[in-house]
C-alpha cells in the first residue's frame, strides 16, 4: 500500500505492506533508529513516538495506519542543534543509565505533559492536577527502565512542567 505521511516534518511517501509496524517503517525504511524495539508488544514503551502530538506505541501501531498523519519520534524533538527542553533536562538530572529506553521515555514525557486531566492517582478527578512525582510516576509507567533511572527521569520531568 502506498501511505502518505510526515515524519519529524517531512512529508513521506512510501509503499509498505498493510502487516508493517510503524516502528519497523521508522527503523527498517526510514533509518530512523531512535525509537527502539523493545518487547515488541506494547509493555515497555521503548518505542513511544508521538501521532499527531499523543504518545503511541510504534510496535503495535501499524504503518498503513499512519497515512496523512504525522509523526514525532525522539530524533524530531530538538529544533535543530538546540535540544528540546526535556533532552536537557534528561541529561542535567543524569535521568539515564544505559540509554535504551531513553528516546522512548523522552517522547512519552513530551506527549504527557501536553496531556490534560486526572490520572489514576489525582484525588479529585474533576481536577487539572499539578504534576506532582505522584502524577507523574503514574502518567509515565507505561514506560519502562531496566536500569532503574526512575528517580531522575521524574526530577527530569519535573523540572520542565514547572
Amino acid at each position: 500500500m502506498n501511505i502518505r505521511l510526515t515524519v519529524n516534518g517531512r512529508p513521506h511517501t512510501i509503499d509498505v505492506d498493510p502487516r508493517m509496524s510503524l516502528l519497523d517503517l521508522l527503523r527498517e525504511r526510514l533509518g530512523l533508529i531512535g525509537s527502539k524495539k523493545g518487547c515488541d508488544h506494547g509493555q515497555c514503551g521503548a518505542c513511544t513516538v508521538l501521532v499527531e502530538g499523543r504518545r503511541a506505541n510504534s510496535c503495535l501501531a501499524l504503518a498503513v495506519a499512519m497515512d496523512g498523519r504525522s509523526v514525532t519520534t525522539v530524533e524530531g524533538l530538538a529544533d535543530g542543534e538546540r535540544l528540546h527542553p526535556l533532552q536537557a533536562a534528561f541529561i542535567e538530572h543524569d535521568a539515564f543509565q544505559c540509554g535504551y529506553c531513553t528516546p522512548g521515555q523522552l517522547c512519552s514525557a513530551a506527549g504527557m505533559l501536553g496531556e490534560p486531566g486526572p490520572s489514576a492517582v489525582t484525588e479529585n478527578l474533576m481536577d487539572d492536577p499539578e504534576l506532582t512525582p505522584a502524577e507523574i510516576r503514574e502518567r509515565m509507567s507505561g514506560n519502562l527502565c531496566r536500569c532503574g533511572a526512575y528517580v531522575n527521569i521524574v526530577s527530569a520531568i519535573s523540572e520542565v512542567a514547572r
